[in-house]
């Protein structure tokens, strides 16, 4: 046995025998895998256009000629829509029973015309009027309410609480006791300040008879004069001092709680009550700067309290501040309020309700609003057909879009079919009954954004058929003699 070379450059085992020798490749030529490879490609065509309408149309158009098998003898359906012999714009497709029918419009790879392969297919919609609304034409602030009169009652002076004349809640008047210091010293200064004023009268008396009888000088009749107006000053601020150990009611009211108690040693400016006038109340508030303009006095108000559930109470403004402040940008307003029963008591939060003329726009459904490149529109419904309407958005409220631009109150908008429109597009309402033609036929479509569907109709001469069309699928049925329905 012959031993087996190495070939090291290559790393392969070379043998000795001839290369004529050498075991030949098995295999078919490359023509020939080529050759049959374009007869499998050719049949698998042929075959594909003899079940496929649509391949056969795709051949046609290359000039290559195949049989169909599947031709119109049932109601065809795909993504475009029914495949038939066309004339005059009409697709006719025989029944297994004979019957004639027109399709449902071309559409999809068969010379589909239009949106989506409706055709000229009326889209079903359903529309809302444009109606009105306003903006800015109320404004509601939270304010706390306080008395039209209300004073704090304190000592002007240091000393012992001798008495307390009042109960808290009582009714005052103005000038009425409210309680009393010890007045001791006061009062005897008063005793003697007025004695000294009528030993000062008598002397100026005497002086002046001295005067008329020459024994007195006008000079010496002067200083009596003024010694005696010295001496009542003096009085007078005795019976001031004497008049501080009393308290009075400055203004008529309501007494508040006692802040002292009898027998207290009592400072300058101690507390002892507070007496407010609730007859009227004032509500204190801040309205934001854009409707310092239109805010004056007079200007009614409408107030309501969580601490009064169900009443409502109306008022008027009664004062307006003379800036804005920087900070909050807010202007401080003040409303008065009747309060002839002593309902509303000082303190009380306030919800304080303004009407203003306000903005009126056009306002039109949620759904209604569609986007595109050049902003958002609408689709409004004119003699049959949309057509689009740009907008532009004001504001979006829970219940409507206020908007501006190409639409005004009474347009009908379409609010629920807008993926299936197109400018121009035929349309009626969901609720609309569609006209029939000559022929007496009746076309119905169901459609919706998920999907339509169509049932087959009875054969007609002239009228439209119904075509079962879906945005994700078509249902395929066949023609009978008699109408039904679609499911």
């Amino acid at each position: 046995m012959e031993q087996e070379k190495i070939d090291v450059t290559r790393a392969t085992p070379v043998s000795d025998a001839p290369a004529a020798a050498k075991v030949k490749r098995r295999g078919a030529p490359l023509w020939l895998q080529i050759l049959l490879s374009l007869i499998v490609i050719a049949a698998a065509v042929g075959i594909a256009a003899l079940f496929n309408t649509t391949a056969n149309t795709m051949l046609a158009n290359y000039g290559i000629a195949l049989p169909q098998l599947n031709a119109p003898a049932a109601d065809a359906s795909g993504q475009g829509g029914a495949q038939a012999q066309t004339q005059n714009q009409g697709q006719q497709a025989q029944g297994q029973n004979g019957g004639q029918r027109q399709g449902g419009g071309q559409g999809g790879f068969g010379g589909s015309q239009g949106r989506g392969g409706f055709g000229n297919r009326t889209a079903v919609v359903v529309a809302a009027p444009v109606t009105t609304g306003t903006i800015n034409n109320k404004l509601s602030a939270i304010g706390e309410s306080s008395a039209i009169h209300s004073v704090t009652v304190t000592f002007p002076s240091s000393g012992t609480l001798m008495s307390v004349d009042v109960k808290p809640g009582t009714l005052v008047n103005a000038g009425a006791k409210l309680a009393s210091l010890d007045s001791g010293t006061q009062q005897i200064a008063y005793d003697r300040a007025n004695l000294a004023l009528q030993d000062a009268n008598a002397t100026v008396v005497r002086d002046q008879s001295l005067v008329k009888s020459n024994a007195l000088s006008d000079s010496q009749l002067v200083a009596a004069q003024l010694a005696a107006d010295q001496a009542k000053l003096a009085l007078n601020d005795a019976k001031l001092a004497l008049d501080q150990r009393t308290i009075y009611a400055p203004v008529s009211g309501s007494v508040g709680l006692i802040q002292v108690n009898v027998g207290n040693q009592i400072t300058a400016q101690s507390i002892v009550t507070t007496i407010e006038d609730s007859s009227e109340i004032l509500i204190n508030f801040w309205v934001p700067e854009r409707y310092s303009s239109q805010i004056g006095i007079s200007n009614p108000v409408t107030a309501e309290s969580a601490a009064l559930p169900g009443r409502s109470f109306t008022g008027k403004i009664s004062a307006v501040d003379n800036k804005i402040d920087p900070d909050s940008r807010t202007l401080q307003v003040q409303a008065e309020l009747p309060n002839g029963d002593g309902t509303i008591k000082s303190g009380m939060s306030f919800s304080v309700d303004m009407a203003f003329p306000g903005q009126t726009f056009p306002a039109v459904d949620p759904l209604s609003i569609q986007w595109s490149n050049q902003g958002a529109y609408v689709w409004k419904i004119a003699d049959g057909k949309v057509q689009k309407g740009m907008v532009e958005i004001i504001q979006r409220n829970s219940d409507g879009v206020l908007v501006q631009g190409d639409v005004k109150v009474g347009d009908a908008v379409v609010t629920q079919g807008v993926l299936q429109l197109s400018d121009g597009a035929a349309v009626r309402l969901l609720d609309a009954n569609p006209a029939g033609d000559a022929g007496g036929g009746q076309a119905q479509a169901a459609q919706a954004q998920g999907g339509q569907d169509a049932s087959a109709s009875a054969p007609i001469d002239q009228s439209q058929g119904q075509a079962g069309q879906g945005q994700g699928g078509y249902k395929k049925r066949r023609a009978s003699s008699a109408p039904a329905t679609g499911g």
